[in-house]
Order: C-alpha cells, then structure tokens, then sequence
C-alpha cells in the first residue's frame, strides 16, 4: 500500500496535530432560567442538572460562569402566573424579572455579553409566543410589543435581545425601534429557522410555558423543510439580524449546514432542553458515557458550521475541553 490513512491515527500527538474541528470556551452561550424569590436554586425534574434561580443565587451562578471562562448567557424568565395576560403587559415592566436580572448580571460581570428572548410566551395568559384573537395569533400588534420589549432589555443594560418568537417582520422592526432609540450598537440574534419541535418540552416545564391551547405550528417552522429555513434567515438578515439561529441543533445539522454556506453572518445553534434530556436520561442507565456524547454533539455542531452553540451543558464543556484536548 502507497497510502495508509492510520498513520494519521497513530498516537494522541498526531490526532492533536491534525484534528479538523477545534471548540473553544467562548463558543459557547450559557442559557438561564430565572425565578422571583429569594435563596431559589430549583431543580427541573425533565432536565437533570439544571435549575431556575432566584436573583440573590443567580450572582452565585455568573461568577462561577465568569471563572469558567464562558462569555455569554442568555436569560429566559419564569413569570408569576398573576402577572400574565394577553398583551405582554409585564413584558414591559422597567422593573420586571427580566430587565432586574439583566441588571443583576452586569453589576457581576459588567464584560459578559447579556442576550434576553424576546417572545411572549413567558408573559402570556394563553402561553403562546403572540397575542391571541378570535383562537388565532395575530402577527402585526405582536411585532409592536416585541420591538418595545426589546427596547426595555436594551434600556436595562442587555447588549443584544434574541426574539424567539418567530413572527414575520419582527427583526426589522426591533432594528428600527433600535434605531430611533439611539440605541445603534445593540445586537439581534435572530432565531431564524425555528422549527416546531417535540423537543421543547423540558423548557416549558422550566418556565411554564406550553401553549394553552393548540400548538406553535402556525409560527414555528414544520420540520421538513430546510429551504424555508433559508429563506427565513436571507428575510432576518435584510431586517438587520447579526445573527443567525437554527433551533433546535443535532436534528437540524443540515440547515445549520445551509446557512453557513449560503449565508454571511454568524450562525448559532441551540442545543435545546430535550437533546440535553436524552442525553442525562441515556447516560443515568448507564446506556452511554454522558462526557464523551455531550462532546461528540458539540463537535458534530462545530463540523456542521456553527459559530455559536447555546447549551444547557456550557459549563461542563467548558470543563472538558482541556481533558478531550479539544
């Protein structure tokens, strides 16, 4: 044999000097759940590991993200059930959980980059991502309170929002509230090619957010198809979105793919709660090794072309990455 491609396998050394695919700590987004209260720290039963945490335990939690060397969170609020309606009321509180969480963060850690969602689910009396009307959910006055809530998590200090919403025209609207703010350098990490999946359960059952009625597939995006994945990420681009988001991640590789190579922006990818669930579900019966598959998804999402990787396993990869020599 003239060829043999096992010399290229032949010791750690030489699959360190060759390794195609590399992550790093500051790949990676850290998603939080955040509770009113006071010394909360609450497990989530569908997602083994994780918790919500009131205000006064959540500065514990940024500094230990801090010392791991991570470099963002994106917030996420478990609002108060009285607190809900139809118009997103709470949503613009100044005072609200989330515009005081965002605050929290940066009085920890004034350099860690802040990211907000941005929907109306959490605020929602029927638990949907938009204002309700005659059973439907009406798009245009969504669009209004979104560019609004936006505005407020900007105001309170967040450096970026991530509208997860998936209403037709919110980027563009939210970059013009921007605008005529003054607000010029926030950053849109558009959730681009959201998809309705099965695998959010968990993260309702973390925020209580599972639609009253019905289901998201109206607005959320039907799992398969990729080119309107495409073209909802081409539209949020020309609104003016700095980032592109594919969600949720190792099902959906070949969008994320697709925009990389299409496409000339950023482009993240959430790991969401069920892809963490089944991986500590597999793992507690002893079915996998729960460190070498959470870095077999990690790098399999790196190959795949993503840029960012939000993930509820951020802090163990960040532990990781120096024992695998990632």
């Amino acid at each position: 044999m003239i060829v043999r491609p096992r010399i290229l396998r032949a010791s750690g050394a030489v699959r360190e000097l060759v390794q195609e695919t590399r992550i790093h700590v500051s790949d990676f987004m850290v998603p939080l759940f955040i509770v009113e209260g006071t010394g909360i720290k609450e497990p989530i039963a569908s997602m083994p590991g994780y918790y919500r945490y009131s205000l006064d335990l959540l500065v514990d939690e940024i500094r230990e993200i801090s010392d791991l060397g991570l470099k963002s969170v994106l917030l996420f609020v478990k609002v108060e059930d009285a607190l809900k309606d139809n118009a997103g009321t709470e949503a613009l509180n100044p005072n609200g959980l989330m515009q005081r969480a965002i605050r929290t963060v940066k009085d920890v850690n004034p350099e860690l980059l802040v990211l907000t969602d941005v929907a109306l689910d959490p605020y929602s009396s029927y638990g949907h991502d938009g204002i309700v009307e005659n059973g439907q959910i009406i798009n245009d006055p969504t669009v209004e309170v979104l560019a609004q809530m936006a505005v407020s998590h900007i105001k309170a200090g967040a450096d970026w929002v991530a509208p997860s919403d998936m209403m037709d025209g919110r980027i563009g609207a939210i970059r013009l509230a921007f605008e005529e703010a003054g607000y010029t350098n926030a950053g849109i990490m558009a959730y681009s090619a959201k998809y309705a999946s099965c695998f959010y359960g968990p993260f309702r059952d973390a925020l209580d957010s599972a639609p009253g009625f019905g289901d998201k597939k109206t607005y959320q995006m039907n799992p398969a198809n990729i080119r309107e994945g495409l073209k909802e990420a081409i539209l949020d681009m020309e609104e003016g979105a700095d980032m592109l988001m594919v969600k949720p991640a190792i099902s959906y590789l070949d969008v994320i793919k697709t925009l990389k190579e299409e496409l000339l922006l950023p482009v993240s990818a959430y790991h969401v709660s069920g892809e963490y669930a089944m991986i500590k579900a597999a793992a507690e019966r002893g079915w996998l090794n729960e460190e070498q598959a959470v870095i077999e998804s990690m790098l399999g999402l790196k190959r795949a072309g993503a840029d960012i990787i939000a993930t509820y396993f951020a802090k163990d990869v960040a532990r990781l990455i120096e024992k695998y020599k990632l």
